[in-house]
């Protein structure tokens, strides 16, 4: 490995019980392939908690906060008061995962924009930089972020869509963060968007345990193989891995504030 690279997985769930057995490993695999900062994400109540608590154990690991739309349904009614609380504790670096799922319905449509757009608020309030989950709500994802998403930055997690969606994103000031599909053969739209997407709107992620690249798919994934991912964006744009990753470091500090 060229010691030289460093590279940031920047959506990762390492509190989930698939790491218990070997957490410390999967990060010391983490370190010997390059990759030296990891994102964790919220995605409800306990996994914020849980994420801050990990940033707080180890060096390499940061924090996302939030409620993501599958898990709105059933909120205490100081749900939002919380989020606040542990986006305020250090090294808590945005709010997400946000936003809409169509896919699993797991509550209502005007549920889910609901505490989508507070969710919004307080990322403003705060002046953090908000982490996207859209899936099958690719209209709404969009109005919502026009209208509600003025001035703030923010990351398409594991974006799926084509030029067209990709161009939505980015016009709104948004990154595209790219995760294990962009390895699989058949995924011409997405290799489409990395080769076009501007260089200093990307960034990459694992999203572990799930989404594992080529030739891990269909097994856990784990941060180490976000180089699989660099490596794959680094080939369909022409460019040496060692370019492609500082600038994946510049976007990351730009976006997130690493």
């Amino acid at each position: 490995m060229n010691d030289a690279i460093r590279l940031i997985d920047s959506h990762a769930h390492l509190g989930l019980a698939q790491f218990d057995a070997d957490r410390t490993a999967v990060l010391e695999r983490a370190m010997a392939a390059g990759v030296v900062r990891i994102v964790e994400i919220g995605y409800d109540l306990a996994t914020s908690r849980a994420a801050v608590e990990l940033a707080a154990q180890h060096e390499l690991i940061y924090a996302v906060v939030g409620v993501q739309p599958n898990h709105v349904a059933a909120l205490p009614d100081d749900w939002l008061d919380q989020v606040c609380a542990l986006a305020q504790q250090p090294k808590v670096l945005a709010i997400g995962e946000i936003g809409l799922d169509y896919y699993w319905n797991a509550a209502p449509a005007d549920v889910q924009e609901a505490c989508f757009r507070a969710q919004i608020d307080l990322a403003r309030n705060l002046r953090l930089p908000v982490v996207i989950h859209s899936r099958d709500a690719r209209d709404d994802t969009i109005r919502v972020l026009r209208d509600a998403a003025h001035g703030l930055s923010g990351v398409m997690h594991s974006f799926s869509g084509d030029w067209e969606y990709a161009c939505a994103c980015l016009d709104i000031g948004f990154y595209l963060s790219f995760s294990g599909p962009i390895t699989f053969p058949k995924a011409v739209d997405l290799h489409d968007v990395a080769r076009r997407a501007p260089l200093d709107r990307i960034l990459i992620e694992t999203d572990s345990p799930y989404l594992a690249p080529h030739p891990f798919r269909g097994k856990r994934n784990e941060p180490a193989y976000v180089r699989l991912i660099a490596e794959r964006i680094a080939a369909l744009r022409g460019l040496s891995l060692d370019d492609l990753a500082r600038a994946l470091w510049r976007n990351a500090e730009a976006v997130l504030g690493l």
